[in-house]
């Protein structure tokens, strides 16, 4: 076998359906684009119409095969219409990707009820939902991967973690448990952890050079992230490849997290 027949053996998504929440900018456009290069047939679930066109054009401008769902990911009731109706594109996905995500930063002493529940809606229960509807047909099947997008804010205090920190510290032991449940029939659930990574998420960060700098600074690399820098990890985390990994936070940080 030839470099490229083995490596398309261990890493590629042919035939593959994936939903993506959040797929539409950021660190979900970017994982949304590699696994759709990668082979797999792309859902994304968001928001706004202009990114989710813009994001599924440039796709299908690569003959890739993406369709998108605006869903409210906020209400119960919006999550499972949107995961109908993303399953009803190209069947039952084989892989789910929750990257949407909302961060709200009050300092501690204004967090009110508001704030934490919307937070936990979007960042905690949406995921916790779409795997109760994805991954028991996973397991059936046999082969499933959920890839869940936390944050540095999971493991440590960070600029005003507040209820966003919560959430995705709550999203990485949802992954733990899903992985217990359903490892045992091929269904392997990990979680990326970003470092700082110039997106909209974190425009108020990243309008600020200094702060920026500083952040940069603490990697081990000496940059920032880019939303590209998460193509590698979620091909992997998507493909037979990563089929003994799972229960797992895998930073992509650049050595942030341990400098």
């Amino acid at each position: 076998m030839n470099s490229q027949g083995y490596l398309s053996d261990l890493f590629s998504l042919d035939g593959r359906v994936a939903v993506v929440t959040g797929g539409s900018s950021g660190i979900g456009r970017a994982i949304t684009g590699a696994l759709a290069r990668a082979g797999a047939s792309v859902v994304i679930v968001a928001r706004r119409e202009k990114e989710l066109t813009a994001t599924v054009g440039e796709l299908a401008a690569d003959d890739c095969r993406a369709a998108w769902v605006s869903g409210d990911l906020s209400t119960g009731d919006g999550v499972r219409t949107a995961a109908d109706e993303a399953a009803a594109v190209f069947g039952e996905p084989d892989i789910l990707v929750n990257c949407a995500g909302i961060n709200l930063r009050p300092p501690m002493s204004e967090l009110d009820d508001a704030v934490w529940d919307t937070t936990m809606a979007v960042n905690l229960k949406a995921p916790f939902l779409l795997g109760q509807r994805f991954g028991p047909g996973m397991a059936e099947r046999g082969f499933g991967r959920i890839i869940h997008i936390t944050s540095q804010q999971a493991h440590r205090a960070f600029v005003q973690s507040g209820a966003y920190g919560v959430s995705k510290g709550a999203l990485e032991s949802l992954a733990r448990s899903q992985a217990e449940a359903w490892s045992p029939s091929g269904v392997t659930c990990n979680t990326l952890v970003p470092g700082f990574v110039m997106t909209p998420l974190n425009e108020r960060l990243s309008s600020d050079p200094e702060k920026v700098a500083a952040l940069a600074a603490r990697t081990m690399v000496g940059r920032n992230g880019l939303a590209e820098d998460f193509a590698g990890a979620a091909v992997f985390l998507a493909s037979r490849a990563s089929a003994y990994v799972t229960g797992q936070a895998i930073f992509v940080d650049g050595g942030l997290s341990v400098h």
